[in-house]
């Protein structure tokens, strides 16, 4: 018992004795230099700011004492009593973590989260706990708590901007030093969680973060329960001094922006950076409106959207959800879903380069592929639709025939839609397998983007890029994206292509089956290049110009079968949107290469048309391969 309580004595000395010397230690070293004018600020493409504000820094003497009673009630009660770390809160968060088997519980100071957010990444790894501790400590030395508390109050997230001022003025159109019990207790409440406790993206839960913090000075004695009742029954209108506050999507391109950001080298996080993007709010603006229309009546279901100007590789809109606040997963860059039919325009790329021309036939019928006494394969047209007959590759483009599809691809070879994927930055883990020339292997939406920006841009590939340029806090250049071009493909042969893909709203193919944009062809005003594509889960269309390039997926995160309503919602957000870019503007089509001709074909057989021919149309062929 003795020697028991010796080593425990021992080791008490020993933690004291190194506690007091760090503190001894930081007291000796200079004090940490404060950046209080950090932050990351996001700029569209015309240079205006659609991320919160500039900084308006207020001295604490200016600060409601409501919103500094109720920040420390909610954040860290014991604040002026601790020198930067509460030990009973750590062990209860602690005991309380075990006991659930999982994270629910933190224990950080605002001293530690103010050192947090000024120095460290978001990183949840014991180096940065320790380092967090080290600045937490040289913070306490050499700063009051008025003056951390300054701090931390003028450069914590609020939500839809940074700092006190600013979030008093966002939301209630007043100074930080005019809030009172009732506003001052809904923004003390935002910094636990900025996006779902923002009163601009969800007021119920705002409302019931509202009234933890109330309870919680009630409990400490701050308030009364009468003051409580009154503040919490208190009406508020929330300004939202904000072009783009409404916007439930922004935050997906946002989010997206900042994953670019991690992976440029040589920045610095944790330094006051001026983030210059390609967002053109416009287009983003009308991409919501126009999910919000289509999407109205299928309330569980999902889309991701990504639009793309070809000939730069700017991402100029995206949204990863219909509401980032409802669901901040980010089905644009992060979700890998099965493509469908959008993977065979590589496919009769490559069919195009091997020889095929628009008029090249197979039969389309119900076929089983027999590889082996034990391996067989049996795909199936949409509607069990086949020609039974032979049909050309336009018409299987068109249709979106599968049996076409695969037997060009056993044809071909199977490498060579795995290799395309792999060149145009889709893909480098496609199996080659039969059922790739279907889309059956998962690839995120902004790696298909990759693949389609080349088609789009005559075979020239450009990086897919949210980021312009950077500059510091006074206005020096830091960072600016250099476009790399390679041309990837042959640019007659993507003209044949893309004039193939142009007929998928044309009434000329209309056959045994329709083509797959039939419904858009009262929408369309334009020609474009389109493909679609669909699995039991899946619904995805591709369409552009040379101007604009546009990808929508619809569906559901538990994967349950989509029906004829998802794909419609996708197709109509694709044609609402894109037909809005040209409001204003006339479209421009490519210019037909010189080695490229068009012929008046029947669309039936791919032969020239004759005065017998029910159905027509132009198709475009390489010099001397056109029907004679």
């Amino acid at each position: 018992m003795k020697k028991t309580f010796k080593v425990f004595l021992v080791l008490a000395v020993f933690l004291l004795t190194s506690y007091i010397s760090l503190y001894a230690i930081a007291y000796l070293i200079p004090p940490l230099k404060l950046n209080n004018i950090n932050g990351i600020y996001y700029y569209d493409s015309d240079g205006n700011l659609f991320t919160g504000t500039t900084k308006e820094w207020i001295d604490i003497d200016n600060i409601s004492t409501s919103l500094i009673d109720a920040t420390i009630a909610a954040e860290d009660k014991n604040f002026y009593k601790h020198l930067g770390f509460d030990y009973l809160r750590i062990l209860k968060a602690t005991w309380t973590n075990i006991k659930n088997k999982q994270m629910i519980s933190g224990a950080s100071t605002i001293s530690q989260q103010y050192v947090k957010n000024l120095f460290l990444s978001f990183d949840k790894n014991f180096s940065r706990k320790i380092k967090e501790a080290w600045l937490t400590i040289r913070l306490e030395t050499h700063y009051s708590k008025d003056q951390i508390l300054e701090g931390y109050l003028n450069t914590i997230n609020y939500g839809n901007v940074f700092g006190i001022e600013n979030a008093s003025k966002y939301y209630f159109d007043k100074s930080a030093k005019d809030l009172n019990l009732a506003e001052a207790s809904m923004i003390a409440g935002i910094p636990k969680w900025p996006t779902g406790y923002s009163p601009v993206n969800n007021y119920e839960n705002a409302k019931k973060r509202q009234k933890e913090i109330l309870s919680m000075m009630v409990k400490n004695k701050i308030i009364t329960e009468k003051e409580m009742q009154e503040a919490y029954s208190q009406e508020l209108k929330i300004v939202a001094n904000s072009n783009t506050s409404h916007l439930k999507t922004l935050m997906y391109y946002q989010n997206a922006v900042l994953d670019e950001l991690k992976n440029i080298p040589g920045i610095n996080l944790n330094e006051s950076l001026k983030i210059y993007t390609n967002l053109n709010l416009d287009l983003q603006r009308n991409l919501e409106e126009n999910i919000n229309k289509n999407m109205e009546n299928i309330d569980e279901a999902q889309i991701a959207s990504i639009i793309i100007e070809p000939k730069t590789g700017k991402i100029l809109a995206l949204t990863g959800g219909k509401n980032f606040y409802k669901s901040e997963f980010n089905r644009a860059t992060d979700a890998k879903r099965a493509v469908g039919s959008t993977i065979k325009p590589f496919l009769y790329y490559q069919a195009l380069k091997s020889g095929f021309t628009p008029s090249t036939t197979f039969t389309s019928e119900k076929t089983t592929f027999v590889f082996s006494e034990n391996q067989t394969y049996s795909p199936h047209n949409y509607a069990n639709l086949y020609a039974e007959d032979d049909i050309t590759m336009a018409s299987a483009i068109v249709l979106s025939d599968n049996i076409y599809a695969i037997k060009t691809h056993l044809f071909l070879g199977e490498d060579k839609l795995v290799n395309i994927a792999k060149d145009l930055n889709i893909s480098n883990n496609l199996k080659q397998i039969p059922s790739l020339a279907l889309g059956s292997q998962e690839i995120s939406l902004l790696s298909m983007m990759n693949g389609y920006q080349v088609l789009a841009n005559s075979g020239v590939q450009n990086e897919t890029y949210f980021i312009d340029h950077i500059e510091d806090k006074n206005g020096n250049l830091v960072y600016v994206h250099k476009n790399k071009s390679e041309q990837k493909l042959d640019s007659d042969l993507v003209y044949i292509l893309n004039s193939m893909l142009s007929n998928c709203a044309s009434t000329s193919f209309i056959s045994y089956s329709y083509p797959t944009c039939t419904s858009l062809i009262p929408k369309l005003t334009h020609k474009y290049a389109i493909k679609t594509g669909s699995t039991d889960s899946d619904c995805l269309i591709f369409g552009y110009t040379e101007d604009i390039l546009m990808g929508v997926w619809t569906g559901y995160d538990d994967n349950r079968n989509t029906t004829s309503k998802e794909s419609l919602a996708s197709k109509n957000v694709w044609a609402d949107t894109i037909e809005a870019f040209y409001k204003d503007k006339e479209a421009k089509w490519y210019v037909q290469p010189k080695n490229v001709v068009g012929s008046l074909i029947d669309t039936k057989t791919g032969k020239l048309a004759t005065n017998e021919s029910a159905k027509k149309a132009i198709l475009y062929y390489l010099k001397g391969t056109e029907p004679k």
